[in-house]
């Protein structure tokens, strides 16, 4: 029985020791891992973050290249026939798009879709003024028509697509 309490007197404390040892280590081991996963984080921020903001900018500069509006001053002038511009301007579109197609891996699926959606949109803007045109009728006319069918619409057809990208920018900062 003396043995018994001796080795208990042994066991007890000894069992608590361990105890708060393995308490101390898994708390340290705790920090450790959280240090690590803040440190990752901040290695990603650093590089990732950049990258997707130019990604974004570089899309809506896309979008802000392939409005009628902008598209049409830029180009206008430099095209003799309704044909002639309709086929420069729809090149000019598809250009800017494969220019920018690598883009789509930094945001998200919704987002790429709008914008592929704004790009159809005004595409088939340009061709819907080309048909109502006669094709060998001055480039000026395809300009008036496309105005016109903006006028119409009542909206660009680019600004969907640029809000949902400015509103998912957004979210990556808040």
């Amino acid at each position: 029985m003396d043995l018994l309490s001796d080795f208990l007197k042994l066991i007890v404390p000894a069992g608590l020791v361990l105890y708060g040892m393995y308490l101390t280590v898994k708390l340290l081991l705790e920090r450790e891992a959280g240090r690590h996963r803040f440190d990752v984080q901040a290695r990603y921020t650093e590089t990732v973050v950049p990258i997707r903001l130019q990604a974004y900018e570089r899309m809506v500069l896309f979008l802000e290249r392939i409005s009628p509006n902008n598209l049409l001053l830029r180009m206008g002038g430099s095209s003799t026939t309704v044909l002639e511009f309709q086929q420069r301007l729809l090149q000019e579109i598809r250009d800017e798009y494969n220019h920018n197609l690598s883009q789509q891996v930094y945001m998200s699926q919704a987002v790429w879709d709008q914008i592929q959606a704004a790009m159809n949109d005004v595409m088939m803007l340009i061709n819907q003024a080309s048909g109502d045109t006669r094709p060998d009728a001055p480039a000026l006319d395809l300009s008036k028509r496309i105005f016109e069918r903006i006028i119409q619409l009542d909206k660009q057809p680019t600004s969907t697509a640029l809000k949902t990208l400015k509103e998912e920018i957004q979210t990556m900062f808040m």
